[in-house]
């Protein structure tokens, strides 16, 4: 049976309340060699907010990051951040859960929700790799090699921006390959290498970056990548919609565009 209006939003804010990561102050000064300028470029006269922004897992480590900067060089603003999926995030906003700012890993996704948001905006970009266990023990160089029956690969969910991603470049090249599981998120694909229970799975170049002496990274040519591209929105149920739109525009910032290149995000 379906839930009534106030039940749905009732649920959303569990949900919601159950995946947001708070963010912690990581000592970040907002000089330039920080990644911040010193000052948070926004609409003048923005008042302090907290602020709860929805983001793709992907963006989990930059993100803090980059609130972090954002914090220093906005007093009083605080920023809570809910990382996952960026379907389960879609879904959260269909649902009214309460925040202020999307974030998603595919333009698809956010267009799914263009009724709730305002314009959005591309803030970076990200390509795939071959996250492979540590030393790469099974010698996988290339794309064709994950087609290797013997091999176990995980892969996001189909429904997932990240398993579209890996769906469309093994398509595109014939290559037929049986995961030994579908995973919510990239970062659930990225903890299934680290911990041995897969060989090998296509994640995004700056996940691999993240854990240096836990996976190996095989490169993909162009040729037979795809590009992840990331748009950010305000959500028109926002309360702090003053303070969500200033967030927004700064990611496309100098700052905020340092401090995502510096994580190994490519360019809008």
């Amino acid at each position: 049976m379906a839930l009534p209006f106030t039940g749905r939003r009732a649920a959303a804010a569990a949900l919601t309340a159950a995946l947001i990561v708070p963010l912690t102050a990581c000592g970040n000064d907002g000089s330039p060699e920080a990644g911040g300028s010193g000052k948070a470029t926004g609409p003048a006269g923005t008042t302090p907010a907290r602020l709860t922004v929805l983001a793709a897992a992907s963006l989990t480590d930059v993100f803090k990051a980059a609130g972090a900067a954002y914090e220093k060089a906005n007093p009083g603003t605080r920023i809570t951040f809910s990382f996952a999926g960026s379907q389960e995030l879609v879904a959260q906003v269909k649902q009214g859960a309460p925040a202020d700012a999307l974030v998603t890993a595919d333009t698809r996704s956010m267009d799914s929700v263009r009724a709730d948001t305002g314009t959005p905006a591309v803030i970076a970009r990200n390509r795939l790799v071959i996250a492979t266990v540590e030393g790469n023990p099974h010698r996988i160089d290339e794309l064709k090699d994950l087609g290797d029956p013997m091999l176990k690969v995980v892969l996001a969910a189909p429904e997932v921006p990240a398993g579209k991603y890996s769906r469309k470049i093994l398509d595109a090249q014939r290559i037929t390959v049986r995961p030994v599981s579908q995973e919510p998120s990239v970062r659930a694909v990225l903890s299934k290498v680290e911990l041995g229970e897969a060989d090998a799975g296509l994640v995004y170049r700056t996940d691999a970056d993240s854990a240096p002496g836990k996976v190996d990274a095989v490169d993909i040519p162009d040729a037979q990548n795809a590009i992840a591209r990331y748009p950010a929105a305000t959500l028109k149920q926002s309360r702090n919609a003053g303070a969500a739109a200033a967030f927004v525009a700064w990611l496309s910032s100098p700052g905020a565009q340092k401090i995502l290149r510096d994580a190994g995000f490519q360019k809008p």
